[in-house]
């Protein structure tokens, strides 16, 4: 059994604390420092707090992972091996401590997606599959060498946040090999391979969330698909009286060949629309108007005109 000091923020980490608090010693679970959110602005412990206060585990929330008095803690723990799953990039005088070394969970088959948003760039280019890697944390990021790896199917129903979920149980399995196989010596690391055929997976900003409703039809309900529920899809709409923005959370399309530009709403029925796209059509399903709660499109329309409307294709 492993001494381990467990480091992670989301609930994506909780599934691979659990698995390791069962079968190994956590001697400390690092986490970021509680932020105020929400109206009222009151503090909110990361979902591994939650679960190491739960569990009666010691919990570290160092603002800074360089300061000092942090890293002599970690050193004062003697741990075997860390763990990190959903964290914040560590400094040298960190994933250097243990004997064993450093390791992460990454959710894709790296070299591929190398990046903060991994899960939700391989749906969006349309990917069958990806999976799920452990490896050395190094200088660099994502960059160490591989230990285990597992593929993860991608369905074409799938969107970020059910890809999430699969990867983040099957995550905390591959963990529990990984570091069993390290206790028991019989894991060998091998080099990351460099080519130009890698896909980055850059974190998110809102401005690369805008829908280009001047892309083919199923290209578009990847896009669509693969920033649901968060961060999200969105686009300007041009209604009669005002330009709105709207988040799209989900989809349909079709493939037809039509004489209407990019981005036209046509209504397609009592509480439906789809939009014009170059090769067919795009039909929402739940969708978010500025300032307001998530609704379907009937209700979308009857609050709204979208008679002579049209979503914006965005401006570079």
């Amino acid at each position: 059994m492993l001494n381990i000091v467990f480091m992670g923020t989301p609930e994506f980490a909780v599934p691979s604390l659990d698995i390791l608090n069962i079968n190994h010693n956590i001697s400390a679970v690092v986490t970021a420092p509680d932020k105020p959110a929400g109206r009222g602005r009151k503090l909110r412990q990361s979902e591994v707090k939650k679960y190491a206060l739960i569990h009666q585990l010691e919990v570290l929330q160092p603002p800074k992972l360089k300061d000092t008095d942090f890293v002599n803690t970690l050193k004062s723990l003697k741990p075997d091996l860390i763990v990190v799953v959903a964290f914040r990039m560590l400094p040298e005088a960190v994933w250097k401590i243990p004997p064993l070394g450093t390791i992460n969970l990454h959710a894709s088959l790296l070299p591929q997606y190398r990046g903060a948003a991994p899960i939700n760039h391989a749906i969006m280019n349309g990917e069958t599959s990806t999976g799920l890697t452990t490896f050395y944390i190094n200088e660099d990021i994502d960059t160490g060498k591989i230990l285990l790896q597992k593929p993860v199917k991608i369905s074409k129903s799938d969107t970020a946040g059910a890809l999430h979920d699969k990867l983040m149980v099957k995550g905390a399995d591959l963990i529990l090999k990984t570091v069993n196989d390290i206790e028991n010596k019989s894991i060998q690391p091998r080099e990351q391979r460099m080519d130009t055929s890698i896909k980055p997976a850059p974190k998110l900003l809102k401005q690369n969330c805008q829908i280009n409703w001047n892309d083919t039809a199923e290209n578009i309900n990847n896009f669509i698909r693969g920033l649901s529920p968060y961060p999200t899809s969105w686009s300007k709409i041009k209604l009669k009286d005002k330009t709105i923005r709207l988040k799209i959370y989900d989809a349909e399309f079709d493939l037809a060949a039509h004489q209407f530009s990019p981005g036209t709403v046509i209504q397609s029925g009592p509480g439906n629309f789809v939009v014009a796209v170059k090769d067919g059509f795009i039909k929402p399903g739940t969708i978010q108007p500025e300032s307001k709660p998530s609704m379907s499109v009937k209700d979308f329309m009857q609050g709204y005109d979208i008679d002579d409307s049209k979503f914006l294709l965005p401006t570079t």
